[in-house]
């Protein structure tokens, strides 16, 4: 491993063995509701949802392109990235006073982060189709991220990855959907 790679690698695991040692009794159970919401995408679903019956015209050409970036990011992260990629979880510390913030340890690579795609392309997605929403959508979608390194299943490293993913996929998206429309 080169040297810059190796410091990279190092940092990731400080910043993720700090998340993982902070006593945050309060922000336990909120990361872990948030991180268990966001699973197979139901959060941004029901955002989607949202945006489709309150938000008009914008609003559907929000879910649309929010959800058509996700099914390109979830696609590309699940189907193609973590399948070459073979990196281990990370090693969660089952003491009982954190136990309460984990959530069940997916199976799959821990590089990228699923969540981090969709929820970064759903957010870019639809921000850009509804520009008043995109801060707090990005804001949510950061809050997603985090709560994967918080609750013990993804290295901050996974997240960023995850995140770039999603913030592409919405590009492909919504040129694809301008091409189409």
């Amino acid at each position: 491993m080169s040297g810059w790679l190796s410091e990279a690698k190092a940092v990731d695991t400080a910043v993720y063995a700090a998340v993982a040692g902070s006593d945050t009794p309060r922000l336990d159970a909120a990361m872990r509701r948030l991180s268990r919401t966001a699973d197979k995408s139901k959060l941004w679903v029901g955002v989607a949802a949202g945006l489709g019956v309150l938000g008009g015209s914008r609003g559907r050409t929000a879910a649309v392109q929010g959800l058509a970036s996700l099914g390109v990011a979830s696609a590309f992260a699940n189907l193609v990235a973590k399948p070459l990629s073979h990196r281990r979880r990370p090693e969660r510390r089952e003491l009982e006073e954190l136990a309460g913030r984990h959530v069940p340890m997916p199976r799959t690579s821990s590089f990228p982060s699923g969540h981090a795609a969709s929820a970064f392309a759903f957010a870019t997605g639809a921000g850009a189709a509804a520009p008043a929403l995109s801060a707090p959508l990005r804001a949510l979608a950061t809050l997603v991220g985090y709560s994967r390194v918080h609750t013990g299943v993804h290295y901050p490293a996974d997240v960023l990855a995850g995140a770039f993913i999603g913030v592409s996929a919405a590009e492909v998206a919504g040129r694809l959907l301008r091409r189409r429309g």
